[in-house]
Protein backbone atom coordinates (compact mmCIF):
# COMPACT_ATOMS: atom_id res chain seq x y z
CA UNK A 1 0.00 0.00 0.00
CA UNK A 2 0.94 3.29 -0.40
CA UNK A 3 2.95 5.43 2.52
CA UNK A 4 4.16 8.39 1.01
CA UNK A 5 1.92 11.60 1.51
CA UNK A 6 2.16 11.68 -2.57
CA UNK A 7 1.88 8.67 -2.86
CA UNK A 8 4.87 8.54 -4.87
CA UNK A 9 6.27 5.23 -3.38
CA UNK A 10 3.74 3.23 -5.74
CA UNK A 11 2.91 5.53 -8.45
CA UNK A 12 5.66 7.23 -10.17
CA UNK A 13 5.42 11.42 -10.37
CA UNK A 14 4.33 11.32 -14.25
CA UNK A 15 1.72 8.64 -13.38
CA UNK A 16 0.46 11.08 -10.23
CA UNK A 17 0.55 14.16 -12.60
CA UNK A 18 -1.14 12.09 -15.70
CA UNK A 19 -4.08 11.64 -13.52
CA UNK A 20 -4.56 15.20 -11.93
CA UNK A 21 -4.44 16.74 -15.55
CA UNK A 22 -7.08 13.85 -17.09
CA UNK A 23 -9.03 14.92 -14.31
CA UNK A 24 -9.34 18.68 -15.42
CA UNK A 25 -9.57 17.83 -19.05
CA UNK A 26 -12.29 14.98 -18.58
CA UNK A 27 -14.19 17.75 -16.07
CA UNK A 28 -13.94 20.27 -18.81
CA UNK A 29 -15.17 18.34 -21.18
CA UNK A 30 -18.39 17.46 -19.21
CA UNK A 31 -18.97 20.54 -18.69
CA UNK A 32 -19.04 21.66 -21.97
CA UNK A 33 -20.79 18.52 -23.52
CA UNK A 34 -22.74 17.29 -21.28
CA UNK A 35 -21.38 13.58 -20.78
CA UNK A 36 -18.16 11.58 -22.13
CA UNK A 37 -15.72 12.84 -19.50
CA UNK A 38 -16.35 9.89 -16.62
CA UNK A 39 -15.57 7.44 -19.39
CA UNK A 40 -12.80 8.74 -20.79
CA UNK A 41 -11.05 8.98 -16.93
CA UNK A 42 -12.05 5.75 -15.91
CA UNK A 43 -10.25 4.76 -19.36
CA UNK A 44 -7.22 6.38 -17.92
CA UNK A 45 -7.47 5.11 -14.44
CA UNK A 46 -7.95 1.83 -15.66
CA UNK A 47 -4.38 1.76 -17.81
CA UNK A 48 -2.25 2.80 -14.39
CA UNK A 49 -3.97 1.94 -10.92
CA UNK A 50 -4.93 -1.56 -9.37
CA UNK A 51 -8.00 -3.11 -10.71
CA UNK A 52 -10.15 -3.96 -7.46
CA UNK A 53 -9.36 0.02 -6.90
CA UNK A 54 -9.88 1.16 -10.37
CA UNK A 55 -13.89 1.81 -9.53
CA UNK A 56 -13.92 3.11 -6.48
CA UNK A 57 -11.14 5.37 -7.23
CA UNK A 58 -13.05 6.59 -9.65
CA UNK A 59 -16.41 6.91 -7.90
CA UNK A 60 -14.82 9.30 -5.46
CA UNK A 61 -13.41 11.43 -8.13
CA UNK A 62 -16.42 11.57 -10.23
CA UNK A 63 -18.40 12.49 -7.12
CA UNK A 64 -15.84 15.58 -6.84
CA UNK A 65 -16.33 16.80 -10.45
CA UNK A 66 -20.13 15.69 -10.20
CA UNK A 67 -20.88 17.35 -7.32
CA UNK A 68 -19.12 20.85 -8.08
CA UNK A 69 -20.90 20.92 -11.56
CA UNK A 70 -23.92 20.67 -9.74
CA UNK A 71 -22.81 23.24 -7.33
CA UNK A 72 -22.12 25.68 -9.99
CA UNK A 73 -25.68 24.76 -11.54
CA UNK A 74 -27.82 24.45 -9.02
CA UNK A 75 -29.90 27.15 -10.24
CA UNK A 76 -30.89 24.81 -13.04
CA UNK A 77 -31.29 21.59 -11.68
CA UNK A 78 -34.48 19.55 -12.38
CA UNK A 79 -35.12 18.72 -8.28
CA UNK A 80 -38.44 16.62 -9.48
CA UNK A 81 -36.51 14.32 -11.31
CA UNK A 82 -33.89 14.20 -8.91
CA UNK A 83 -36.66 13.78 -6.08
CA UNK A 84 -37.72 10.27 -8.28
CA UNK A 85 -33.83 9.64 -8.72
CA UNK A 86 -32.35 9.39 -5.59
CA UNK A 87 -34.57 6.40 -3.84
CA UNK A 88 -33.82 4.26 -7.07
CA UNK A 89 -30.24 5.01 -6.89
CA UNK A 90 -30.25 3.60 -2.81
CA UNK A 91 -32.36 0.73 -3.62
CA UNK A 92 -29.57 0.43 -6.94
CA UNK A 93 -27.17 0.48 -4.34
CA UNK A 94 -28.51 -1.99 -1.58
CA UNK A 95 -29.31 -4.43 -4.79
CA UNK A 96 -25.96 -4.57 -6.00
CA UNK A 97 -24.55 -4.75 -2.26
CA UNK A 98 -25.94 -8.40 -2.33
CA UNK A 99 -24.68 -9.67 -5.90
CA UNK A 100 -21.89 -11.43 -5.59
CA UNK A 101 -21.87 -12.29 -9.67
CA UNK A 102 -22.12 -9.91 -12.10
CA UNK A 103 -23.53 -9.73 -15.59
CA UNK A 104 -21.15 -10.88 -18.27
CA UNK A 105 -19.42 -7.22 -19.96
CA UNK A 106 -20.43 -7.86 -22.96
CA UNK A 107 -24.11 -7.82 -22.84
CA UNK A 108 -24.07 -4.58 -20.56
CA UNK A 109 -22.19 -3.17 -22.81
CA UNK A 110 -24.33 -3.88 -25.59
CA UNK A 111 -27.25 -2.94 -23.71
CA UNK A 112 -26.48 0.18 -23.01
CA UNK A 113 -25.17 1.14 -26.20
CA UNK A 114 -28.58 -0.25 -27.65
CA UNK A 115 -30.62 2.17 -25.36
CA UNK A 116 -28.26 5.01 -25.89
CA UNK A 117 -28.31 4.93 -29.49
CA UNK A 118 -32.54 4.67 -29.17
CA UNK A 119 -32.58 7.91 -26.78
CA UNK A 120 -30.46 9.95 -29.58
CA UNK A 121 -31.83 8.63 -32.91
CA UNK A 122 -35.28 6.66 -31.80
CA UNK A 123 -38.55 8.02 -31.35
CA UNK A 124 -39.27 9.74 -27.87
CA UNK A 125 -40.24 7.42 -24.72
CA UNK A 126 -43.73 6.90 -23.51
CA UNK A 127 -44.53 9.89 -21.19
CA UNK A 128 -44.70 6.97 -18.74
CA UNK A 129 -41.33 6.28 -18.68
CA UNK A 130 -39.94 9.84 -17.74
CA UNK A 131 -42.82 9.73 -14.47
CA UNK A 132 -41.75 9.11 -11.15
CA UNK A 133 -41.92 5.14 -11.33
CA UNK A 134 -39.98 5.58 -14.87
CA UNK A 135 -37.24 7.58 -13.09
CA UNK A 136 -37.02 5.86 -9.70
CA UNK A 137 -36.16 2.71 -12.23
CA UNK A 138 -33.43 4.52 -13.87
CA UNK A 139 -32.09 5.40 -10.65
CA UNK A 140 -31.92 1.59 -9.32
CA UNK A 141 -30.72 -0.09 -12.92
CA UNK A 142 -28.09 2.91 -13.15
CA UNK A 143 -26.44 2.52 -9.97
CA UNK A 144 -26.44 -1.10 -9.90
CA UNK A 145 -24.76 -1.82 -13.13
CA UNK A 146 -22.42 1.44 -12.03
CA UNK A 147 -21.04 -1.44 -9.01
CA UNK A 148 -20.19 -3.41 -11.63
CA UNK A 149 -19.13 -1.30 -15.03
CA UNK A 150 -17.85 1.90 -13.31
CA UNK A 151 -19.09 4.40 -15.58
CA UNK A 152 -22.98 4.68 -16.58
CA UNK A 153 -22.93 8.33 -16.71
CA UNK A 154 -23.93 7.74 -20.76
CA UNK A 155 -27.02 5.79 -19.65
CA UNK A 156 -27.94 8.16 -17.15
CA UNK A 157 -27.44 10.93 -19.62
CA UNK A 158 -29.33 9.39 -22.34
CA UNK A 159 -32.13 9.26 -19.69
CA UNK A 160 -32.43 12.87 -19.04
CA UNK A 161 -31.54 14.03 -22.89
CA UNK A 162 -35.69 13.33 -22.87
CA UNK A 163 -36.45 15.95 -21.27
CA UNK A 164 -35.73 18.38 -23.99
CA UNK A 165 -34.28 21.26 -21.68
CA UNK A 166 -31.91 23.82 -22.41
CA UNK A 167 -28.13 22.81 -21.97
CA UNK A 168 -27.43 24.18 -18.18
CA UNK A 169 -30.40 22.11 -17.06
CA UNK A 170 -29.25 19.30 -19.11
CA UNK A 171 -25.59 19.52 -17.30
CA UNK A 172 -26.82 20.52 -14.39
CA UNK A 173 -29.23 17.71 -13.80
CA UNK A 174 -26.93 15.25 -15.28
CA UNK A 175 -24.19 16.18 -12.58
CA UNK A 176 -26.54 15.63 -9.68
CA UNK A 177 -27.70 12.42 -10.46
CA UNK A 178 -24.80 10.99 -10.78
CA UNK A 179 -23.59 12.46 -7.96
CA UNK A 180 -25.60 10.83 -5.89
CA UNK A 181 -25.29 7.91 -7.51
CA UNK A 182 -21.58 7.97 -6.78
CA UNK A 183 -22.01 8.79 -3.27
CA UNK A 184 -24.59 5.66 -2.77
CA UNK A 185 -21.86 3.07 -5.35
CA UNK A 186 -18.81 4.85 -2.37
CA UNK A 187 -21.41 4.13 0.82
CA UNK A 188 -21.58 0.30 -0.51
CA UNK A 189 -17.71 -0.04 -1.14
CA UNK A 190 -17.04 1.35 1.97
CA UNK A 191 -19.11 -1.21 3.46
CA UNK A 192 -18.00 -4.13 1.90
CA UNK A 193 -13.87 -2.92 3.61
CA UNK A 194 -12.42 -1.39 0.66
CA UNK A 195 -10.93 1.09 2.24
CA UNK A 196 -9.49 4.48 0.23
CA UNK A 197 -8.14 6.13 3.29
CA UNK A 198 -4.55 5.67 1.65
CA UNK A 199 -5.07 7.30 -1.33
CA UNK A 200 -6.80 10.71 -0.21
CA UNK A 201 -3.29 12.58 -1.32
CA UNK A 202 -4.01 11.74 -5.18
CA UNK A 203 -7.74 11.89 -4.77
CA UNK A 204 -7.54 15.25 -3.39
CA UNK A 205 -5.83 16.62 -6.24
CA UNK A 206 -7.47 14.62 -8.20
CA UNK A 207 -11.02 16.24 -7.24
CA UNK A 208 -9.36 19.74 -6.84
CA UNK A 209 -8.50 19.63 -10.55
CA UNK A 210 -11.38 18.64 -11.45
CA UNK A 211 -13.42 20.96 -10.27
CA UNK A 212 -11.11 23.56 -12.10
CA UNK A 213 -11.58 22.11 -14.80
CA UNK A 214 -15.82 22.43 -14.46
CA UNK A 215 -15.19 25.59 -13.85
CA UNK A 216 -13.60 26.46 -16.79
CA UNK A 217 -16.17 23.90 -18.82
CA UNK A 218 -19.23 26.35 -17.68
CA UNK A 219 -17.54 29.39 -18.99
CA UNK A 220 -17.00 27.83 -22.27
CA UNK A 221 -20.91 26.04 -22.05
CA UNK A 222 -22.29 29.88 -21.81
CA UNK A 223 -20.93 30.11 -25.62
CA UNK A 224 -22.44 27.37 -26.64
CA UNK A 225 -25.76 27.83 -28.56
CA UNK A 226 -28.90 25.07 -27.11
CA UNK A 227 -29.06 24.24 -30.93
CA UNK A 228 -25.89 22.95 -31.22
CA UNK A 229 -25.18 21.62 -27.52
CA UNK A 230 -27.62 19.39 -28.10
CA UNK A 231 -26.18 17.84 -31.34
CA UNK A 232 -22.84 17.75 -29.85
CA UNK A 233 -24.23 16.27 -27.07
CA UNK A 234 -25.98 13.47 -29.32
CA UNK A 235 -22.65 12.88 -31.44
CA UNK A 236 -20.31 12.13 -28.27
CA UNK A 237 -23.17 10.09 -26.58
CA UNK A 238 -22.97 8.27 -30.49
CA UNK A 239 -19.05 8.11 -30.21
CA UNK A 240 -19.82 6.40 -26.76
CA UNK A 241 -22.26 3.89 -27.67
CA UNK A 242 -19.93 2.68 -30.55
CA UNK A 243 -17.03 2.60 -28.25
CA UNK A 244 -19.14 0.34 -25.97
CA UNK A 245 -20.31 -1.86 -28.76
CA UNK A 246 -16.61 -2.25 -29.58
CA UNK A 247 -16.23 -3.15 -26.47
CA UNK A 248 -18.79 -6.09 -26.33
CA UNK A 249 -17.21 -7.71 -29.18
CA UNK A 250 -14.09 -7.66 -28.13
CA UNK A 251 -14.80 -9.86 -25.21
CA UNK A 252 -15.97 -12.35 -27.55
Amino acid sequence: MPSSWFLFDAIPADIFALLTLSTAFTSFFTACFGIGGGVMLLGVMAQVLPPQLIIPLHGVVQLGSNGSRAVLGWRHIEWRLIAAFFPGAILGALLGSFVLVALPPSVMYLTIAAFILYSCWGPKLPKMVLGTLGTLAAGAMTTFISLFAGATGPLVAAFIKQLEVDRFRTVATFAMAMSLQHSAKIVVFEGMGVSLDDWWPLLICMILSGTIGTWVGFKMLKRVADKHFHIAFNLVLTLLAIRLIWQAFSQW
